[in-house]
C-alpha cells in the first residue's frame, strides 16, 4: 500500500451482477453479494494502478509530489457504486486489497464504466465539487452541464454512435430491426437517439425489449420468444456486458439462429463473450479508439496470487481465467491450483493489450488529473485561469467538507447574533461588533468590552493595545525641532553680531546690555520649545511650561526695561525733567529681575501644590491613548500665561506712548511692532489650544512659542543688523539723534 500527497478514486465493474440474499422476514437480511468477476474490468483498475505508478516516477511531472490512489468495485450496479462512493467520502475503507491505497482527501475519481452508476456517482459527487472522468459511460444525458457540471469523460458520448449505427442500417438496406436494451439510463437514452435518428426514413422498429434489472428467466424467455417470432433478422442491443451475459446463456439454450447482431461499443470489443458463445461471430459495431499504454502487458503478468496471496480479486480472477482455486483460496467447489501458472495469450479477456480501449481511456484519465495537479502547482501569478488572472493555493487542496442547509450561516469571530424578531432561534443576523468590542468565538451571543487601554483590531476579533500617540520626532517633530534650532541659531549669530560691533552707536542707543539679555533670552525660549518633543515624563511635564514660562517673563521683562529707558531718553530733556537717573543700570537690573521674580514665584507654588504630570487620555478618542502633560493646576497655567501677557500689554502701552518721539531710530515702533504680534499669537494659541485634539494641542503650544519667538527677534534686531551690516554710514550718532543735515 502507497501514500501520497493527492488522492484520486477509481471505480470499475469488477464483477457485473449482484445478487440480493433472501429475506424472511425473520432474521436481518445478509449484505448483497457481487457475483460474476470480469478480468477485463479488473484489467482496467491495473491500467490505473500502473499509471499512478508510473506518474509517482516520472520528474518532469508533479515533481516533488506523489498520486495514492483508492479503487472500488461497483459491481456494475448504481446502488452499490454509491454505497463505495459513500464510505470514501466519510474515510470508510470497504476494500481491503493492495489496488485500494490509503491518501489524504479525494480530489478527483475514475469511474464509471456503466452509464446509470456514473448518473448516481456523480450527483453524489456534486456538492462537494469533486470532479469525476469516466472511461467508458457513454449516455447523451451525462453532457447536460446544469445536471452535471463535475462530470467529463475521455468516451464520446452516444450521439455519435446512434448516428454511425442509423447509417450502417441504410447502407446494407436493413430496415426491418428489434432493439434490445438494459433497463438503465444508458439504454434509455440510445433507445431515443436511435428513434430520432430513424425517424423520417425508411427504417422501422419491429420491437423493443428491456433485459430486466432483476434478472429471472421467465422475463427472459419472455424476450426470446418475442425475438423468434418477429422476422427481424437484424437486433442492435445497447447493454454492458455485465446485463448482456447472463442473456446471451439463455439465448444459445433456446438455439435461436440467423440473427444478425449490432453491437453498442459497451460489448463489441468484449472478447470473453466472443469466446463463449460463437454465434456472436460477425457481429457488427462501432468501437471506441485504441492506444499503446507502455509496460501495461509485462505488469499485468506480475498478479499472481503468490505475489498477492491475500487478495480476494487476484483468487477470483485465477478462478475465472484457470476455472481452479488456487490452494488458500476457500472455494471448494473448484479443483485446486498453484497460483503459479503461467497468463496465456488465449486470456484474452484479461491479457488484451495488444489494442487497449478502454484501458487505454482509464489511462488517459489519470493522466488528465495529473496534468490538471501539474498546472495548478506551477501556475505563474498573472497567468493563471482564474479571477484576474490569479492561481489557485495548491497548499489548500480539498474537496469541499458537506451541504449546508441552515436558515442562517454561522456568525463569523467579529460578529454577534442578533435574532429575528418573530422568527425562530435558527434565523438570526450577524451584526457586527461595537467598536471597542470583539467577539472570538463563532456563534457569539454578545461581545465582549476591551479593557481600558486596549482598543479592538478592524475585525473585531482580538483586542489590541492602543496606540499611544504624543508629539515624537516623526515629521511634524523634526519639522518644528529644525525650526527651532534655526531661530536659536539666527538669536545667537544676531548675538555674535552685536558683540562684534558693541562699540557702534546703534547697539550702545537705549543700552546695549539689555539687547544682550533679549537676545539671550530669546535663544532660551527658541531651545525650550526642544522640550515639547518626545513622551512626557514627569521632569519634561514640569521642565515644559515653567522653562517657558520663566523665559518669555525674563525677555519681556529686558523689553519694558528697554522701553521705560526709550520713554526716559526722549522725555529727559525736557527742564528739570532728572528721571533717567531713577532708570539707571542697577535700576534696569532690579526691574527685570523683579518682573522675572514674580513668575519664578508663581512657578515654583505651581510645582509645589500641583505640578504638571504625564497623563493618558483615553476619553478623547476611545482607539487612542493620548499621552500629553497635563498642566495640574488650571489656575497656575492660566496665571502664568496671563502674567506674561500682563508682561506684555504694559510694554505695548508704554511703547506705544513712545511711538511718535522724535529721532530717525526710535525703538518704541519696533517694539510696538513686536508686542502687537506677541499678543497676536498668543491670543490665537488659546482658542487652538483648547481645540486641537491630541499631539496637535502639543504642536499647537510649540508653534506659538516659535512664532512670538520669531516675531520678537525679527521686530526688535532685524532693522539694526540691516542698518549694521547693510548701511554702515547711517550707524551714527547724529544719523540716529536725526541731526543730519538734508
Amino acid at each position: 500500500m502507497t501514500t501520497g500527497d493527492f488522492t484520486i478514486g477509481g471505480i470499475f465493474p469488477l464483477h457485473y451482477r449482484v445478487e440480493l440474499p433472501p429475506t424472511d422476514y425473520i432474521k436481518r437480511p445478509l449484505a448483497a453479494q457481487c457475483q460474476g468477476f470480469d478480468p477485463r474490468a479488473f484489467r482496467w483498475a491495473l491500467t490505473m494502478k500502473l499509471a499512478v505508478e508510473q506518474i509517482n516516477h516520472r520528474k518532469d511531472l508533479l515533481p516533488n509530489h506523489t498520486l495514492a490512489y483508492k479503487i472500488f468495485d461497483s459491481c456494475a450496479t448504481p446502488v452499490t457504486a454509491q454505497k463505495a462512493v459513500l464510505a470514501i467520502l466519510n474515510g470508510q475503507d470497504i476494500v481491503s486489497a493492495f489496488i485500494c491505497s490509503k491518501g489524504g482527501y479525494l480530489l478527483g475519481l475514475v469511474g464509471e464504466s456503466g452509464s446509470s452508476q456514473s448518473i448516481v456517482v456523480s450527483r453524489t459527487l456534486q456538492p462537494f465539487r469533486i470532479p469525476m472522468i469516466s472511461y467508458f459511460s457513454t449516455c447523451s444525458c451525462l453532457s447536460d452541464r446544469k445536471q452535471f457540471p463535475t462530470f467529463f469523460r475521455v468516451v464520446p458520448n452516444d450521439d455519435y454512435q446512434v448516428k454511425a449505427i442509423a447509417q450502417l442500417l441504410k447502407k446494407f438496406g436493413w430496415t426491418w430491426i428489434g432493439v434490445v436494451t438494459e433497463d438503465h439510463d444508458y439504454g434509455r437514452f440510445a433507445l431515443q437517439g436511435l428513434k430520432r435518428e430513424i425517424e423520417n426514413t425508411d427504417i422501422c422498429l419491429a420491437y423493443h425489449e428491456m433485459i430486466p434489472k432483476d434478472y429471472t428467466r421467465e422475463k427472459v424467455l419472455k424476450i426470446l420468444n418475442v425475438m423468434k417470432e418477429s422476422t427481424a433478422k437484424v437486433v442492435v442491443v445497447f447493454s454492458g456486458e455485465g446485463e448482456f451475459y447472463p442473456f446471451l446463456r439463455e439465448f444459445m439454450i433456446q438455439n435461436i439462429t440467423e440473427i444478425q447482431w449490432i453491437a453498442s461499443e459497451a460489448w463489441v470489443t468484449a472478447s470473453i463473450l466472443a469466446e463463449s458463445y460463437p454465434f456472436l461471430h460477425g457481429t457488427i459495431g462501432f468501437a471506441i479508439r485504441q492506444g499503446h499504454i507502455p509496460g501495461l502487458e509485462d505488469y499485468l503478468k506480475t498478479v499472481n496470487p503468490e505475489e498477492y496471496p491475500s487478495n480476494p480479486q487476484v483468487q477470483e480472477l485465477w478462478e475465472a481465467l484457470y476455472g481452479c482455486s488456487p490452494s488458500i483460496s476457500l472455494n471448494g467447489h473448484l479443483p485446486s491450483c498453484t497460483g503459479k501458472e503461467t497468463l496465456r495469450e488465449e486470456h484474452s479477456a484479461y491479457m488484451n493489450t495488444t489494442s487497449p480501449r478502454v484501458s487505454y481511456n482509464v489511462y488517459k484519465a489519470v493522466y488528465a488529473f495529473a496534468y490538471s495537479l501539474h498546472n495548478l502547482i506551477h501556475c505563474t501569478p498573472g497567468n493563471g485561469p482564474f479571477e484576474n488572472f490569479s492561481c489557485a493555493d495548491f497548499n489548500n487542496v480539498f474537496p469541499l467538507q458537506v451541504p449546508v442547509s441552515v436558515c442562517s450561516n454561522s456568525c463569523t469571530p467579529g460578529l454577534r447574533k442578533a435574532v429575528r424578531r418573530g422568527e425562530p432561534l435558527c434565523c438570526f443576523d450577524c451584526v457586527p461588533c461595537d467598536i471597542g468590542k470583539i467577539s472570538n468565538q463563532t456563534d457569539s451571543i454578545d461581545c465582549l468590552s476591551c479593557p481600558e487601554d486596549y482598543w479592538s483590531n478592524i475585525n473585531g476579533t482580538i483586542c489590541v493595545p492602543k496606540v499611544v500617540e504624543f508629539l515624537t520626532h516623526d515629521a511634524m517633530g523634526i519639522a518644528l525641532t529644525v525650526i527651532a534650532i534655526v531661530g536659536a541659531f539666527l538669536t545667537i549669530t544676531v548675538l555674535l553680531i552685536f558683540l562684534y560691533n558693541r562699540g557702534t552707536p546703534i547697539v550702545r542707543i537705549n543700552n546695549s546690555e539689555l539687547s544682550f539679555f533679549i537676545l539671550f533670552s530669546l535663544t532660551l525660549c527658541f531651545l525650550c520649545a526642544l522640550v515639547f518633543i518626545g513622551e512626557p515624563t514627569s521632569w519634561s511635564c514640569m521642565l515644559r511650561h515653567t522653562a517657558f514660562s520663566i523665559t518669555f517673563s525674563l525677555c519681556i521683562s529686558c523689553i519694558l526695561g528697554k522701553t521705560l529707558v526709550v520713554l526716559a531718553a526722549f522725555t529727559a530733556t525736557r527742564p528739570g525733567n532728572n528721571i533717567m537717573k531713577w532708570l539707571g543700570p542697577t535700576q534696569q537690573r532690579i526691574i527685570i529681575f523683579s518682573c522675572t521674580l514674580v513668575q519664578v514665584l508663581i512657578c515654583t507654588a505651581w510645582l509645589v501644590v500641583s505640578p504638571p504630570f504625564p497623563y493618558r487620555n483615553t476619553k478623547y478618542q476611545q482607539s487612542k491613548i493620548i499621552l500629553d502633560c497635563s498642566v495640574g493646576s488650571d489656575l497656575a497655567f492660566w496665571c502664568v500665561l496671563g502674567y506674561i501677557g500682563l508682561l506684555a500689554c504694559v510694554c505695548f502701552f508704554l511703547a506705544f506712548l513712545a511711538r511718535k518721539l522724535p529721532g530717525n531710530f526710535n525703538e518704541a515702533k519696533y517694539i510696538t511692532f513686536s508686542m502687537l504680534i506677541f499678543c497676536a499669537v498668543w491670543l490665537a494659541f488659546v482658542p487652538a489650544y483648547v481645540s486641537s485634539p491630541g499631539k496637535f494641542t502639543t504642536a499647537v503650544e510649540i508653534f506659538a512659542i516659535l512664532a512670538s519667538s520669531f516675531g520678537l527677534l525679527l521686530c526688535l534686531f532685524a532693522p539694526k543688523c540691516y542698518i549694521i551690516l547693510l548701511k554702515p554710514e547711517k550707524n551714527t550718532k547724529q544719523h540716529l539723534m536725526g541731526k543730519v543735515a538734508k
